[in-house]
């Protein structure tokens, strides 16, 4: 399994105060969002729970079983976040929780008119007349996925900021929220484009597709602002911009990628995935997969086989 980003440890409510044993709540209001700790001592199942407002859930200890949007369930582990617009229901079990292993999540539920706010600023300063069709908007098909370093790192500091007695953490707040947001947008927006079909000509999907089937060979970023006839300069801003990551950064993300998927062949050894994935040195891929997924590509295939 790829490493997910743990968030910090919160401490846990103290057990004379507890209100309930299932999604015992702790809540702290700020002007655009409230920020809510959830806990869980005891086995339950069907829970159901609601926000009237856009909500960003992520897992901080133990295990829940999510029902959603009439989806299978599925597993929601720390290190992981779910996404859910106003008024819809989740439905919730608990199969593990005791009173020495609860579950523990967050849930930052974000004002709706923020949400419009940040999105059209967003459309209007970081959309090019070329991709104009292509607004920025929320997906909710892409609800549950693995927290990386940025994401990690903003919801720790909400958590921070959220908690404490500063009398600017408003403004703060206000600054990390709106960074988290962008960087959920242009997280959805790199999939979708990646998956787009390939009738798709638009100089997004075309850049991807490029990238996905030359990830065997040395990409130059001179070589890909030609091929979308920008300059190195503008081609490296604009890609920047439009998904949160560098050329390189993206690149070096999808090439672990496949080497993840490759690992699981016990046929080929690790300094043919090296090559397969586009690293000539072995050295440096293993150095390059331990700092993505937090260990070497021989103890990731250990654990596929486990």
């Amino acid at each position: 399994m790829p490493a997910r980003k743990l968030l910090n440890t919160i401490p846990l409510t103290q057990p004379t105060r507890l209100q309930t044993l299932t999604e015992n709540r702790r809540f702290f209001n700020l002007k655009h969002c409230e920020l809510n700790v959830f806990e869980s001592y005891e086995q339950s199942y069907n829970v159901p729970l609601r926000f009237g407002d856009f909500v960003i859930t992520s897992m901080v200890r133990g295990k829940k079983i999510m029902h959603l949007f009439d989806e299978p369930a599925f597993d929601y582990l720390p290190g992981e976040s779910v996404i859910v617009p106003a008024n819809e229901t989740m439905f919730i079990d608990f199969p593990e929780a005791v009173a020495g292993n609860p579950t523990q999540c967050i849930a930052l539920a974000v004002d709706k008119s923020y949400i419009i706010d940040t999105v059209d600023y967003l459309n209007e300063y970081y959309n090019s007349a070329k991709d104009a069709k292509e607004n920025w908007t929320l997906h909710f098909s892409q609800y549950h996925f693995h927290n990386d370093t940025d994401v990690t790192d903003l919801i720790n500091k909400l958590i921070r900021v959220c908690s404490s007695e500063d009398n600017t953490k408003n403004i703060y707040a206000d600054l990390s929220l709106k960074e988290l947001l962008i960087r959920l947008l242009q997280s959805q927006r790199l999939q979708l484009a990646s998956h787009s079909g390939s009738g798709n000509s638009s100089r997004m999907s075309f850049i991807l597709e490029y990238i996905q089937e030359h990830l065997t060979e040395k990409i130059a970023v001179d070589q890909l602002s030609r091929k979308v006839y920008l300059s190195r300069n503008i081609f490296y801003k604009w890609f920047k911009e439009q998904f949160g990551l560098t050329p390189l950064e993206y690149i070096m993300n999808e090439r672990i990628k496949l080497a993840r998927q490759l690992l699981t062949d016990e046929k080929k050894s690790v300094s043919q995935i090296s090559l397969l994935c586009g690293f000539n040195d072995v050295n440096y891929f293993v150095r390059a997969f331990r700092k993505s997924e937090g260990l070497t590509p021989g103890a990731f295939r250990l654990a596929c086989r486990s």
